[in-house]
């Protein structure tokens, strides 16, 4: 519950507002990294994916240690998981803002940056190349997550713990997948009919040189 109401806090919402904006009435209207780039640019698209990150990867973390931590690593990651899927569902459905949220990718990112952080920079990478020659932020998003949860799943799978403990880590696992792909279900609509809107994540870097070099 605290893991939830923790994720309710709206970065890209605060930081559009220092604007005296509000993002969720500009652009895709989706209150997240990728329309915070498209609006405001690379400076402040980057701050709202490091501050959703963060906001996933603490309570995960915190989870993991209540239930155990390094000592108890499989049931550790019950904590993790179940802490990390609370503040996805926060920040896709918050309370605060009527249940009208993001799309959860940075705060799955910091759910998977305290499960297994090497491989998280590894697909990370993948994703940020992807998105300098093709543009489209919903696809590297959802390679993220896609990549991750199969690494982690397999990984699961080579844990030889308890059958039970296994099958709830795998329901953790899984809806945390699903729900990242049902947020994006309109996105994969647009994909499909070729309207889904472009990021130009390398114009965005540009400018933000720019902008350093002036100052």
């Amino acid at each position: 519950i605290i893991s939830y109401l923790i994720s309710n806090i709206s970065f890209a919402r605060i930081l559009s507002a220092v604007k005296k904006e509000d993002i969720t009435k500009k652009g895709s209207g989706n209150p997240g990294t990728i329309n915070m780039i498209r609006t405001y640019g690379a400076k402040f698209g980057g701050l709202t994916l490091i501050l959703d990150v963060i906001k996933g990867a603490l309570p995960s973390f915190v989870g993991y240690m209540i239930f155990g931590g390094p000592s108890n690593e499989i049931y550790s990651l019950i904590g993790l998981y179940m802490c990390g899927l609370a503040t996805i569902v926060g920040h896709i459905y918050p309370v605060f803002y009527k249940f009208k949220g993001g799309k959860g990718i940075a705060c799955t990112l910091g759910v998977f940056l305290v499960a297994n952080p090497k491989f998280l920079l590894i697909f990370f990478v993948i994703a940020f190349v992807y998105m300098l020659f093709f543009d489209y932020g919903s696809v590297a998003s959802l390679l993220i997550v896609s990549g991750l949860t199969i690494i982690e799943a397999y990984s699961l799978s080579r844990h030889g713990s308890e059958d039970a403990v296994t099958l709830v880590l795998s329901v953790l696992l899984f809806c945390i997948f699903g729900i990242t792909w049902y947020a994006h279900r309109k996105n994969i609509i647009r994909l499909l009919t070729g309207k889904e809107n472009k990021t130009n994540l390398l114009k965005g870097l540009k400018k933000l040189t720019k902008n350093s070099k002036k100052d």
